[in-house]
């Protein structure tokens, strides 16, 4: 595997508000993302995943561990991989065209330039006919079929998506997902993802991360040997089944300890 992305021991402690504990977000996790491999992370509400993602963005500085970037440290990794935090975030006085632009326009780019190279990608994201609309007429797949646009044009070959599809209802989310397989086989990013859906991390993944609670760690690596290109119908099959089990059930186990914790 040509390693990309490389996270070693990494911990991150929260300083403490007077008269309360530090808190304890991560502790020792460690993993490796393949050059165009598409890693999912599992793991309860609350336990650093987010925190994870935006110190391998560089918006968060680790306590402790490194990460390196093609087998070295960068002097700073803000700017090396592409960030798409949860929400679209889109700017609601700026069309779709111009949202989705933002990132080539701080870069530097032109925005004529930038609107050029947004156009050429507008038909591969379903966004063709609303490149003048505002945020607040696109429906909510729009939004962030818009928002995963500007993270790609900023021209990274790492992504780090949070959530991308959290806020959307059933229907529109599995739309999402087979939507985000095709635009991934064309493009062949590298791409880590943040769910809190095990089914939606075993369509879309070439291997999931389970992470406990807090403080997070990296509790299981499961592969997904199932072929692309996927289906939605492969969800009902019973290896696919299987296969969510076994992710489900250290999260079961983990949440009945904290409940059998708590009730002591």
């Amino acid at each position: 595997m040509n390693v990309v992305l490389e996270a070693s021991g990494l911990s991150k402690t929260y300083r403490a508000e007077r008269g309360s504990e530090a808190l304890l977000a991560l502790a020792d996790v460690s993993l490796a993302l393949g050059s165009g491999e598409f890693v999912s992370i599992v793991g309860p509400s609350g336990c650093g995943k987010s925190t994870l993602l935006k110190i391998l963005a560089g918006l968060l500085p680790a306590s402790g561990g490194e990460v390196l970037l093609v087998g070295a440290r960068p002097e700073k990794l803000l700017g090396h991989v592409g960030y798409m935090p949860q929400g679209d975030q889109l700017m609601p006085w700026r069309t779709t065209l111009d949202n989705v632009t933002v990132g080539l326009e701080l870069a530097g780019m032109r925005r004529r330039e930038a609107r050029e190279s947004a156009r050429r990608e507008l038909d591969a994201f379903g966004l063709t006919g609303f490149e003048r609309h505002w945020p607040s007429a696109l429906s909510g797949g729009m939004r962030q079929r818009a928002a995963l646009l500007r993270t790609f044009l900023a021209g990274r070959e790492i992504l780090l998506l949070d959530e991308p599809f959290g806020a959307l209802d059933a229907i529109t989310r599995e739309a999402m997902r087979e939507w985000l397989l095709e635009v991934w086989e064309s493009h062949r990013k590298t791409i880590l993802l943040v769910t809190h859906d095990v089914e939606e991390a075993v369509f879309l993944s070439d291997r999931v991360q389970v992470m406990s609670g807090r403080p997070g760690r990296i509790r299981a690596t499961v592969e997904v040997p199932f072929p692309r290109p996927r289906t939605l119908t492969q969800a009902s099959r019973p290896d696919f089944i299987a296969l969510k089990e076994q992710l489900l059930a250290p999260l079961r186990e983990e949440q009945r300890e904290r409940l059998r914790v708590a009730a002591q």
